[in-house]
C-alpha cells in the first residue's frame, strides 16, 4: 500500500491538471471569462495551462514528481489567491466546484512533495 500511495497521487493530480486543458485550450466560455476577469486573457490562460501540462507529464515520471509537484503548488495556489481576492468561490454557479478542486489538488500535491522530498538536490538530502 505504501509503495502505491504516492504513485496514485500522481495520477489522480495529473488527470486533475490534464483534463482542465481542454477548457482552456479551446478558449471555453467559463476559462476566458476568469483569465478576462483577472487581466491574464489569453496569454496566462495560454501560458498557465502549458505550465500545468508541464507539472502534470513531470508528476508522471517518478524522478521529476517533486517538480511536478512544486511546479503545481505554485499554479495553484496563484489560482486559489485569485478566486479569494478577485474571484469569489462560486464561478457562474458552479457551487464553487472550480475552488474546491484547486484545494484538493494543492493539498495533493503538497503531500507528494513530501513522500519525494529527498529527491530534491542539495536539499534533499538533510529530509533523510
Amino acid at each position: 500500500m505504501k509503495k502505491y500511495f504516492p504513485l496514485v497521487l500522481r495520477i489522480v493530480v495529473a488527470i486533475i491538471l490534464i483534463q482542465t486543458l481542454r477548457f482552456k485550450f479551446t478558449a471555453h466560455p467559463d476559462s476566458v471569462y476568469i483569465f478576462t476577469k483577472v487581466g491574464l486573457e489569453p496569454v496566462g490562460r495560454i501560458g498557465i495551462g502549458i505550465a500545468e501540462l508541464i507539472a502534470g507529464i513531470f508528476l508522471l515520471i517518478p524522478r521529476t514528481a517533486w517538480i511536478g509537484a512544486t511546479l503545481t503548488l505554485g499554479v495553484l495556489g496563484g489560482a486559489i489567491m485569485m478566486h479569494l481576492t478577485q474571484l469569489g468561490i462560486e464561478i457562474h454557479g458552479d457551487g464553487g466546484v472550480l475552488f474546491y478542486t484547486a484545494v484538493i489538488t494543492f493539498i495533493l500535491s503538497a503531500i507528494i512533495l513530501w513522500f519525494y522530498r529527498t529527491a530534491i538536490p542539495i536539499i534533499g538530502k538533510r529530509f533523510v
